[in-house]
């Protein structure tokens, strides 16, 4: 057995090591700096920003359910002034990267996003969110029109120089389609996927369990799904893939580098056990190790079909 491992994996920019926190399961990351050590985490990609802060949807909205979890937050946050503000001071004094994500109602708001976050010391990337609302397309999601996505992602190019990762929806026909059109856009890398949309029902008052009645499915209900897609992704582009969707043990995250991920997001997992990112990243380097494996990215994209 080896006895030193290189994790480095590179997306655009270098992280130690392949393992990131998924947008919305790990707060502005100050929620876990008593409870996770975030300098050995890869990168941390903080809760989705909008322009404005928004309330998010009302309760209830998450509910447990069969191997995973339904959540309809409704992308609750406190708006991009206020994280500048009040969140950034914090991660600015991390080794760690921080990636911020951003969702917009309309492709105008992207681009401000972007805009106002291209020259905001601390902040090493963005993570364009097209899994919302268009609501100047009367309604559909930005991350199921492959042209719409184009459009999005070019927005977003033209303001800001960082490195941008586009997260995918899996809501789709092909999401290949949907990788190619935000790779022929500008992005930097992609990650996927995000949330499958689903619903529970409390049998004795006959109504949803969720206010929202449907929400996003999560954890490990979803991983087949999710290896499946950032398969067949890492087939079709060129940019580096960013495997998310129940990602509980270093096994799970293993399983999406060797189908072609060159890094992984943990969401659900972090719930569960906040130590979950590191927790995996030294599983990862463990493996790796007894495999007299030297690099990490020996193993990525190297599954014999």
């Amino acid at each position: 057995m080896i006895t030193s491992v290189d994790s480095s994996v590179n997306i655009g920019i270098r992280l130690k090591n392949p393992v990131m926190t998924a947008s919305g399961t790990f707060g502005y990351a100050r929620e876990f700096e008593l409870l996770a050590d975030l300098g050995q985490i890869g990168a941390i990609i903080v809760k989705g920003l909008s322009l404005k802060p928004s309330k998010g949807n009302p309760p209830p909205r998450i509910v447990e359910t069969s191997c995973g979890m339904l959540n309809a937050i409704g992308l609750e946050n406190v708006g991009i002034d206020a994280f500048i503000a009040e969140k950034l001071p914090f991660l600015k004094t991390l080794s760690t990267p921080i990636f911020v994500n951003i969702y917009g109602t309309c492709i105008e708001e992207y681009a401000q996003l972007a805009a106002r976050l291209n020259d905001t010391e601390g902040v090493a990337g963005i993570e364009v969110n097209i899994s919302c609302p268009n609501v100047k397309r009367g309604g559909i999601i930005f991350g199921t029109d492959p042209r719409v996505a184009y459009e999005v992602v070019q927005s977003v190019r033209k303001e800001t120089k960082l490195p941008m990762i586009v997260k995918l929806s899996p809501n789709v026909t092909d999401i290949t389609a949907i990788a190619v059109s935000a790779e022929d856009a500008g992005a930097d890398a992609l990650s996927l996927i995000n949330t499958i949309t689903g619903m529970a029902v409390d049998i004795k008052t006959r109504r949803p369990k969720l206010a929202n009645i449907t929400g996003g499915l999560s954890g490990p209900a979803i991983k087949p799904v999710a290896l499946r897609m950032v398969w067949q992704t890492a087939r079709k582009v060129k940019i580096p893939v960013i495997g998310v969707g129940g990602i509980m043990t270093a096994e799970d995250a293993l399983e999406f580098l060797i189908a072609g991920a060159s890094a992984v997001q943990i969401g659900t997992a972090n719930f569960v056990n906040p130590k979950a990112a590191n927790e995996i990243a030294a599983g990862i380097e463990k493996f790796l190790a007894e495999q007299n494996i030297s690099l990490v990215t020996d193993i990525i994209g190297t599954l014999i079909v």
